[in-house]
């Protein structure tokens, strides 16, 4: 499996949900409304989840083994810092 892109939507800068993602895997399935989220002592990848019949949320796609799991994770969040990073230099640089 390789993650052929990752977009990040939208970035928040305050609060637990920092930013939403889209993945493209093999360059033939994308993967929409991954959170970025700001735990208790880490950030970490939510998946795209909804709420069933009994109020409980549900994966809706979601990695089968922590390996996989872990890897989308490192990869999505090293993009969302270069783009924090991308940003800050724009910032800057219009100051």
């Amino acid at each position: 499996m390789n993650i052929s892109e990752i977009k990040i939507r939208r970035i928040i800068p305050d609060g637990k949900l920092r930013g939403i993602v889209s993945i493209t895997i093999d360059d033939v399935l994308a993967v929409h409304d991954i959170k970025i989220v700001q735990g208790e002592e880490r950030l970490f990848v939510a998946m795209p989840s909804r709420r069933d019949e009994s109020g409980m949320f549900r994966d809706i796609v979601h990695p089968i083994n922590a390996d996989t799991r872990n890897r989308i994770e490192d990869l999505i969040l090293s993009e969302y810092q270069t783009e924090l990073d991308r940003q800050s230099a724009e910032e800057s640089a219009q100051s």
